[in-house]
């Protein structure tokens, strides 16, 4: 039984928050969620009092703080190794690892023009042509993933890859930034986990609101 407690932002809009969060609930690993929401222009003050960063999300193990969404997931990977968050083999732990930390580190543009708003009506928005690419670059790394493991999630199983991605399959949809067949179809198995549902179904009765287009 763990003693963890996760910390998360408004779950309309905290896609760093999700990807742990989507993880551990999927995964079956006990948590105590606590949500302190962010309606400030740089978050909250109230972070100070439990992230080092004054950023969400922040994980509590007892006396142990991890913060940063992979760094959280790769934490809870390693004391749980029998959940399968990383794969067996290590060539495609490589593969999880590269593409997580793509997603990580990357697609800046994305994240600026275009983010988690589960709130949001579903319509296409103009985006720039750094949007676009960025668009490109993630339906080519899902194809490459599910041509591979046959799906029907990234690797097969949900893995760390499929936590780090899921803010972008609601931005997917939410923006209609792709029509791919094979979006379509990862998109529904991301949403048709309980714990997506669960967190969708709580993220649009919160009445906090972000400016945001």
């Amino acid at each position: 039984m763990s003693d963890y407690e996760l910390f998360i932002g408004n779950k309309n809009y905290s896609s760093w928050s999700f990807r742990p969060w989507i993880a551990l609930r999927h995964k079956d690993i006990p948590f105590r969620e606590t949500l302190v929401p962010f309606d400030f222009e740089n978050g909250n003050p109230e972070f100070a009092a439990f992230s080092p960063s004054r950023k969400v999300p922040v994980l509590k193990d007892g006396t142990l703080t991890v913060w940063d969404s992979l760094a959280i997931l790769e934490y809870v990977a390693d004391c749980f190794p029998d959940k399968g968050l990383w794969p067996k083999d290590k060539a495609k732990r490589a593969w999880v690892r590269s593409i997580s930390a793509e997603m990580h580190s990357g697609f800046t543009a994305l994240r600026s023009e275009c983010s988690m708003n589960m709130q949001r009506p579903v319509a296409a928005k103009a985006v720039s042509d750094a949007v676009k690419g960025e668009v490109n670059r993630i339906v080519t790394v899902w194809k490459e993933c599910l041509a591979s493991s046959g799906g029907p999630f990234l690797f097969g199983d949900f893995t760390i890859a499929d936590a780090m991605y899921a803010p972008v399959v609601s931005r997917f949809e939410t923006y209609q930034l792709s029509n791919d067949p094979v979006v379509s179809k990862y998109s529904e198995a991301m949403k048709a986990t309980e714990a997506w549902k669960v967190w969708e179904e709580a993220a649009l009765k919160e009445t906090w609101v972000v400016d945001s287009e």
